[in-house]
């Protein structure tokens, strides 16, 4: 019975190791095998980028003394101050300073309790950096006011290599013609190495912009535009999206150069809210509007000959003009081509081109093309084809078809009288002598 008793008190007296194993409580004193690190400090790691505590910036590999920006919060109860930071970042990234060197910042003021805080490091980053997320490691030493000592804090972070966006806009085609509307192609690229995102356009009337001269910086008040705000999305890097505009241009701005100025605003890979203006410029040309009419075939001096007309109905003369026949259908027209020089606005042009055959000549009905070449204000050659039948006569019979009938008829007349009168004569000679 003795030991019966001696062993329940053994027993009861392990309970308690068996149960606090088997929970696996936190013992007193400190947080144990606790998966989340509960340490209570002053300072709280925020944030880490690239840029100042008022903008963060768009980086790439290759650049050099780059800010580098971390932001704590002090959680203590306690102002701080005499706040130096000293930055540790991997293979590949170094202090301003050069390969080797400490990467280290000071604050210039004390931080208040429950206030922000920074330190800005100035780091390069090197050539052969990819665009990615890269870990790193902050020291914070401090020291609270009335207190003796320094206090040290680590944070890890992530940080990112963003790439950087490069805006240019561009036309496709960077000629208009005045008095016609014209179909506009405007290319909006991203050459940098970061993608944007939310890319809205807008083409903006700066009438009332003036330079430090007082005159206006762009022309575009004096056009019809009749698109003024363009969403595009997202654009990738080193790679481009497109917007259309249809425009309208006065006479008065031949010869002129128009400028657009576009608002281009995006969310860079940061996140944050961009806005950049560029200005896209066309050349504007005169409007040369050619017709061509009264195409016909006449006969000048036994010569069959297509004549016709071409007139200018715009604003600029065409320039080294010619006008070319050419054959179709069959037809065995020899292919012929004249210089008519500058087409001359409101001023008919005549033309006049003899008909050749190759081969035997052939009458009747032949279609023919008329082509007129020319060049503009910027020496782009254009065509204006001009498509008809034509009828070719067939010449008269005989070698002398083409002499008056009078001059044939009259010598046959005083022929014929001259005999008459010869033999008359005979016969009265005959007479007498008999």
């Amino acid at each position: 019975m003795m030991n019966f008793k001696i062993l329940l008190l053994f027993v009861i007296g392990l309970i308690p190791i068996v149960f606090d194993n088997s929970y696996a409580q936190i013992t007193s004193g400190g947080f144990g095998q606790s998966p989340f690190e509960r340490d209570f400090g002053d300072v709280k790691f925020l944030d880490a980028y690239f840029g100042t505590i008022n903008k963060k910036i768009e980086v790439e590999a290759g650049d050099s003394n780059i800010p580098f920006t971390v932001v704590f919060a002090n959680v203590g109860t306690q102002d701080i101050t005499g706040i130096r930071g000293q930055l540790s970042l991997p293979f590949g990234f170094s202090g301003s300073a050069g390969p080797g060197s400490i990467i280290h910042a000071d604050s210039d003021s004390n931080s208040l309790a429950g206030d922000n805080f920074h330190l800005t490091f100035f780091v390069n980053i090197g050539k052969s950096a990819q665009i990615q997320q890269y870990p790193g490691t902050v020291k914070v030493d401090y020291s609270r006011l009335r207190e003796s000592g320094v206090r040290t804090t680590f944070a890890n972070f992530d940080f990112k290599v963003t790439g950087d966006s490069v805006i240019n806009v561009k036309a496709l085609d960077p000629f208009l013609t005045s008095l016609t509307t014209n179909d506009v192609i405007i290319e909006i690229s991203n050459d940098g190495t970061a993608p944007i995102s939310s890319v809205d356009i807008t083409a903006t009337n700066t009438q009332t912009e003036l330079a430090s001269t007082s005159s206006s910086i762009t022309n575009v008040e004096n056009v019809v535009i009749l698109e003024s705000n363009w969403d595009i999305g997202n654009i990738d890097a080193k790679s481009a999206k497109f917007l259309t505009a249809t425009v309208y241009v006065p006479e008065s701005l031949k010869d002129d150069t128009l400028r657009i100025p576009l608002s281009i605003s995006y969310y860079n890979t940061h996140g944050d809210f961009q806005e950049v203006s560029k200005i896209v410029d066309f050349y504007i040309k005169g409007l040369i509007d050619l017709s061509i009419f009264n195409v016909e075939v006449i006969e000048l001096s036994g010569t069959q000959m297509i004549v016709g007309e071409i007139i200018n109905e715009g604003n600029q003369d065409g320039l080294f003009g010619f006008v070319t026949l050419d054959a179709k259908s069959g037809s065995n027209i020899k292919s012929t081509t004249q210089f008519i020089d500058e087409i001359e606005v409101d001023a008919p042009v005549p033309f006049n081109i003899p008909i050749e055959f190759e081969g035997e000549p052939r009458y009747g009905e032949h279609d023919i093309s008329i082509t007129v070449r020319y060049k503009d204000s910027v020496r782009d050659e254009t065509f204006l084809t001009y498509d008809q039948t034509i009828y070719v006569n067939e010449p008269s019979n005989g070698e002398d078809s083409s002499l008056d009938p009078s001059m044939i008829i009259i010598p046959a007349i005083l022929v014929t009288g001259a005999a008459f009168y010869i033999i008359r004569r005979r016969k009265k000679t005959a007479i007498e002598t008999n």
